[in-house]
């Protein structure tokens, strides 16, 4: 793959809706867009997932910005790279940054597909020609807000209902989405906001016929939540604590999880991704693709890597719209009766809209190779 030049475009878009968790608020998201460019004018295309403040990880996006100037360029102008697994080992004499890593590796995985003429889906060992979505909503002011969202995007045929909860707003909150909608596939997502000592209200849950409950306890632990997976029937999903094959199979190993949540960014990319659905699907742990409230380039990689056997249970890919106005790819990604219909052409599948890209950038950076 004769790599000739990188380009970082910095973009700034607001959600239409403001996004809470338990880590807090955001509306407006900052984040970067990776082009690689080859000698023959094919363009590849990936996305940053970091935040501007580093609550979900350690990375933000002006530390994406510097470890991607100061060194994950240097690499690609010492190494010549036949296939985009070969990026993700070459990166990791670094520690840590995967979403810088998957940031370029995205876009050198995207040239790739479409230098070989095929979909990005198909160059990763997809099989699917749709995938069934799900959708999250952050936590809401008010019960009848929450019951109507929900209402809402259940009426658009969307797959899954993933809650946000926190101390003081998960067990009342869930037993009255509950009786709501009996029926309703639901999960609900902690983000690390509880401990050990929690157990008796997170042993309520189990009344409730959850899907999962995702990442319960600290960000960084896989000892306490297999503590906790023995002491409650709702399968515990892993979601921050897994950062490459290594913790998924030592959390599998030691019974953390039934479940693992698979997010490009924070694993380092597609490649890494791939290894943790394998060793997953040998293991005979179900796995499906979070989000992290990407833009249309990070949505399309999300599409492509759902496509892979073991993502059985709908992830957070919804549609274009259900975050922005006007998205930067077209078309945009669109979502009809839950399903995501996987695009046939070659890459990502979805061109960039140009005058979007300008409009939303604040900063374009151009890197020879």
């Amino acid at each position: 793959m004769p790599l000739k030049k990188i380009i970082l475009h910095r973009l700034m878009m607001r959600m239409i809706d403001p996004f809470a968790t338990s880590f807090g608020t955001m509306q407006d998201k900052e984040f970067f867009i990776i082009e690689a460019l080859d000698t023959d004018g094919n363009r590849g295309f990936g996305e940053s997932v970091s935040f501007p403040i580093p609550w979900y990880t350690e990375e933000t996006v002006k530390s994406n910005k510097d470890i991607i100037e100061d060194f994950l360029i240097p690499i690609l102008r010492d190494n010549e790279i036949e296939h985009p697994n070969e990026v993700f080992p070459l990166f990791g004499r670094l520690r840590g940054n995967n979403m810088a890593k998957a940031a370029i590796e995205g876009a050198i995985w995207d040239l790739y597909a479409k230098r070989e003429g095929i979909p990005l889906a198909t160059a990763l060992g997809g099989e699917k020609t749709e995938i069934d979505v799900g959708i999250s909503i952050g936590i809401q002011p008010t019960m009848d807000a929450l019951l109507t969202k929900i209402d809402g995007f259940l009426s658009q045929g969307y797959k899954r209902i993933k809650l946000k909860i926190k101390p003081g707003h998960d067990v009342e909150m869930l037993r009255e989405v509950r009786k709501a909608f009996p029926t309703t596939p639901i999960m609900a997502d902690a983000n690390s906001a509880y401990t050990l000592d929690d157990i008796a209200m997170l042993k309520q849950l189990d009344d409730l016929n959850l899907l999962m409950i995702e990442q319960p306890l600290q960000h960084n632990d896989i000892i306490d939540h297999a503590k906790l997976q023995k002491e409650i029937q709702t399968p515990i999903c892993l979601d921050e604590s897994i950062h490459s094959l290594y913790d998924a199979q030592k959390a599998i190993e030691l019974g953390s999880c039934k479940i693992i949540n698979i997010k490009v960014g924070r694993v380092g990319g597609l490649s890494e991704s791939i290894k943790i659905h394998d060793y997953c699907k040998e293991h005979g742990i179900p796995v499906w693709c979070g989000g992290m409230l990407e833009a249309g380039v990070g949505r399309a990689h999300n599409v492509a890597i759902t496509t892979l056997s073991n993502f059985v249970l709908p992830g957070d890919t919804a549609g274009s719209s259900r975050y922005w106005e006007k998205d930067i790819i077209k078309p945009e990604v669109v979502v009809e009766d839950g399903v995501i219909k996987v695009p046939t052409s070659p890459g990502i599948g979805y061109e960039i809209d140009e005058e979007a890209l300008e409009e939303f950038r604040i900063q374009k950076i151009e890197y020879d190779l």
